[in-house]
């Protein structure tokens, strides 16, 4: 899960990405103008940093040692036609491959590894690094995509348009395109997987409406405003889940972090609803899920105008001791803001629809020290 790279280099992170493990492996890691760093998640030390110039991408393969990093092109060893498979156990560079173009996005999974570039998307085999496929796409500037890291359900989605908001469904395991949807009138500005490939989640430039679409049947399932004016999506994200993800977190250049709730808000209505797949995840009308109260906003988590990553790490259900009914979510939601800072909060649900959330920790990310980490 990556944040594209800060066109702006006036912040001191210039990317950032949390790996695949939402348990407790999970790590994340971000591109400064020095070099690049891995902290873990639910403790914030710093397990790793490499200061040897500007990195714009740094994506980690779920707890191994292997690092894909792409360069800013401030020198002319960190080019950034040039993707670095990289040992952060060893130091050393495992392959190099080059590109023609600047390379926008990189994604992985333990089969697959794929390189998006402005014009084309590579599929390769992770282990022997042979071409699979060679997508030619629309023009794809921001290097915008998704990737579910499942291999039951590992699909690949870009943009199928420059001129409206649809995206392209790739299944990158067995190398075919799924389906197209046409989310937005407007082009798309972000775009989410759930973990297990069954949801995606999107938004256009103009930033107001959020949707959320069924994968295998291409069907839409939620609408959510996220507020009347326009504003820049930087990032969306679900909770992890086997099925219907409970919530659904979105940061914008308004400096607010959005909630939605998924499975967890409507559950006793839906459950008395039709009890086939469908008709257990739609809501009555789209006015349901357009209603305020699956929605909830957190004011100034970053400056306006800065790009900030959010994702929920966790989610847990609590029940009543008496009669084992669900009647609360809690979710771990991890922020960067690429001013430099990480905050972590717990946000909680109730079956009534009430938000609470409260911070549990922040940091500035380039003041942590390195401790027994690793530093070259």
């Amino acid at each position: 899960m990556a944040n594209q790279s800060s066109s702006s280099s006036s912040y001191p992170v210039l990317c950032a990405s949390f790996n695949q493990d939402s348990s407790s492996g999970s790590c994340f890691a971000i591109g400064t103008k020095h070099g690049f760093r891995v902290f873990d998640s639910n403790t914030g030390r710093l397990c790793y940093e490499r200061a040897i110039g500007a990195f714009v991408i740094v994506e980690m393969l779920f707890c191994s040692s292997l690092l894909a990093i792409v360069g800013a092109g401030e020198e002319p060893s960190l080019s950034p036609r040039r993707l670095c498979l990289f040992n952060k156990t060893t130091g050393t560079a495992l392959r190099e491959l080059n590109f023609l173009t600047s390379i926008l996005a990189v994604r992985m999974n333990r089969k697959r590894l794929v390189v998006i570039l402005q014009d084309k998307t590579y599929v390769y085999d992770i282990n022997s690094l042979a071409i699979l496929d060679t997508i030619d796409t629309v023009s794809n500037l921001k290097g915008l995509c998704a990737f579910s890291p499942s291999l039951d359900g590992c699909f690949l989605a870009i943009p199928a348009s420059i001129s409206k908001g649809s995206v392209l469904l790739y299944n990158v395991m067995d190398l075919h395109l799924h389906c197209e949807i046409d989310a937005h009138r407007a082009p798309l500005a972000a775009i989410a997987l759930s973990s297990n490939g069954m949801y995606i989640a999107t938004a256009s430039e103009q930033g107001t409406i959020i949707r959320v679409h069924l994968v295998s049947e291409a069907t839409k399932s939620y609408s959510f405003r996220r507020g009347t004016y326009p504003s820049t999506i930087f990032s969306l994200s679900f909770a992890p889940s086997t099925q219907l993800p409970d919530v659904l977190v979105c940061t914008s250049s308004s400096g607010s972090v959005h909630a939605f709730s998924l499975g967890f808000s409507g559950y006793q209505s839906r459950s008395k609803r039709s009890g086939s797949f469908l008709g257990s995840i739609i809501p009555d009308s789209v006015t349901d899920a357009l209603d305020p109260a699956y929605h909830d906003v957190l004011h100034n988590v970053a400056p306006v105008g800065v790009k900030s990553y959010a994702v929920i790490r966790k989610i847990e259900k609590v029940a009543d001791a008496s009669t084992s009914d669900i009647v609360a979510c809690r979710a771990t939601i991890s922020i960067i803001s690429y001013s430099g800072y990480f905050q972590e909060y717990n946000l909680s649900i109730n079956n009534q629809n009430e938000f609470l959330w409260s911070l549990e920790r922040e940091f500035k990310l380039l003041n942590v020290i390195l401790d027994d980490a690793i530093s070259l």
